[in-house]
């Protein structure tokens, strides 16, 4: 049995979903609780969500891409990035880790003297319950947030965008943006997982409300998942078993920069996720041949020497990268000095 938590090995299911629950635990947690504890503050309410999603993305993106956010995950699945089969155990994850972090803010506001239970959890709110903003135009305001906020996060996430470091930074300052502009309307959702959490806690109002904050974001998201791939194409083919496929021609990484980095596999590779470092290649179908499986230590045959032509046939098909005399060897995955051809 491999051990699936040694470097280079792939994520697991539950690796996945303890990523999404502990993301989506800290964003509610932190995000809400500055809510109540600044007094919903614009800039440090804001900020909290923002700085929530850098610091949760950079430390999970790599095993699950960092969704916390089922309006995420449908744009992902529908943009062809995520597997129809995994978003169910993204989703569950994430509303559990909202759960989570809704109860832990309310149990730890009765430390809190005279707090009210139910009182104020930082919970979504339109009309004579919140602002007075009116539900067709919270509706809209919610529904267009989030289709900014999935193109933001498609755009940052494909294979072709050269600078994928900054991709966690660039959506928590979008998420940000958001904020100060939908908290003094609705308190900002864009996140049904973020608005249902702290409305369990906040009495029957804000959950009578939840219609909306779970409606409005899947639209938008699922309008910025569809047309993402027709706007600007798509960075690598899509995820079998994944939404809706348009036409066009794939590109690869951006040449220069080498192999797309772990964050941008979670979200472009197909099958199965590998980690740092490593490179899933694609075997022949073996299975009405009668041989083992080709590359397996100690196999020769016809099946093994099929393989290894296959895998030289599949790394041929890469783009050339090289930059400032180093070229990037898919087999190996590392960087090797340009041979120079013989005089």
């Amino acid at each position: 049995m491999s051990d699936t938590t040694t470097p280079g090995a792939p994520s697991t299911p539950l690796h996945k979903l303890a990523a999404e629950t502990v993301g989506t635990f800290v964003l509610v947690a932190l995000g809400c609780g500055a809510a109540v504890t600044t007094g919903v503050d614009l800039v440090a309410t804001g900020l909290s969500f923002g700085i929530a999603i850098v610091i949760m993305v950079y430390a999970f993106g790599r095993v699950s891409g960092g969704h916390f956010n089922p309006a995420v995950t449908l744009g992902a699945a529908l943009s062809g990035r995520v597997a129809w089969k995994e978003v169910p155990l993204y989703v569950g994850a994430q509303l559990l880790g909202a759960v989570l972090g809704g109860l832990a803010l309310f149990v730890l506001l009765q430390g809190f003297p005279g707090y009210d239970s139910p009182g104020p959890m930082g919970q979504n709110a339109f009309g004579d319950t919140g602002s007075g903003y009116a539900w067709w135009a919270a509706f809209l305001l919610e529904a267009l947030l989030t289709l900014v906020f999935l193109y933001v996060i498609l755009a940052v996430t494909d294979e072709r965008n050269e600078h994928p470091a900054l991709a966690p930074l660039a959506i928590g300052l979008a998420l940000s943006a958001i904020h100060f502009v939908a908290i003094p309307a609705t308190g900002t959702s864009v996140n049904p997982a973020r608005s249902i959490g702290p409305a369990l806690f906040a009495g029957t109002d804000a959950i009578v409300q939840l219609w909306l904050f779970i409606l409005a974001p899947l639209v938008g998201a699922a309008i910025a998942g569809l047309t993402y791939p027709l706007l600007f194409g798509r960075g690598a083919e899509p995820v079998p078993g994944s939404g809706v496929r348009f036409g066009g021609r794939s590109a690869s990484a951006v040449p220069g920069y080498g192999a797309p980095d772990q964050l941008q596999q979670q979200w472009n590779q197909p099958g199965a996720q590998p980690a740092w470092g490593t490179q899933t290649t694609p075997m022949p179908d073996q299975s009405n041949q009668g041989y083992p499986a080709a590359g397996q230590p100690g196999m020769t045959g016809p099946s093994s020497e099929a393989g290894e032509t296959q895998v030289k046939q599949n790394f041929a098909d890469q783009p050339v990268i090289i930059q400032d005399g180093w070229q990037w060897d898919y087999e190996t995955q590392q960087w090797k000095p340009v041979q120079q051809p013989p005089r």
